[in-house]
């Protein structure tokens, strides 16, 4: 069986765009390298899901000021997407349209979150938008995506990864083949935002 694509969209799909930030972007604090790369097939996939009046949702990293994965709080990461940021901003040629429901995540000081899923009500409006396949792009291949893959097939969604929407940070080189065995693994259908050929 050929895996879905942009051109078998049907009812119950919904597209999810992870965090697809400027600070995640060539020039950002926290840069995926080539992270510019997924801008093109996410905009093909947002007119395809668009087009069909199928939901599309944006996660994004919203963090306050002392946010605890940040550096100077002991945390892992530099500072970035401090929310009303530039960095927090989506991509500028990120083309989302207006009933984008966009989804904020780790917005305290105190916690952290990869996964667009984790205390959020994602999984809520999913639901209540009767979507059963979620096809999914974004930042990154390694962390949020896979963090929200995960989830996703937990909730018991079928998921479709868009290989050419993601991109890793590779902290450890292979670390993005190695969450594309995980999705894989837990069940995530991977695809391409391109059409079929």
């Amino acid at each position: 069986m050929n895996p879905p694509l942009l051109d078998d969209l049907r009812r119950g799909d919904a597209l999810l765009i992870v965090d697809v930030q400027n600070d995640f972007l060539p020039g950002g604090s926290l840069a995926v390298p080539a992270g510019d790369e997924v801008v093109e097939p996410l905009n093909r996939a947002i007119t395809a899901f668009h087009e069909a009046s199928l939901p599309i949702f944006a996660s994004r990293d919203h963090h306050p000021p002392d946010h605890c994965s940040f550096r100077p709080r002991g945390g892992r990461w530099p500072v970035h997407c401090v929310a009303g940021s530039h960095g927090a901003a989506f991509a500028d040629g990120l083309h989302l349209p207006a009933d984008t429901v966009v989804v904020s995540k780790a917005t305290t000081a105190e916690r952290d979150a990869y996964s667009a899923f984790d205390h959020t009500d994602l999984r809520e409006q999913l639901r209540a938008a009767g979507v059963v396949r979620l096809f999914i792009g974004g930042l990154a291949t390694d962390y949020c995506v896979k963090a929200t893959v995960l989830d996703g097939r937990a909730a018991g969604l079928d998921v479709v990864v868009l290989m050419d929407a993601v991109r890793a940070v590779e902290v450890e080189p292979g670390d993005g083949d190695r969450a594309i065995e995980q999705m894989r693994a837990a069940g995530a259908v991977v695809a391409s935002a391109g059409v079929a050929r």
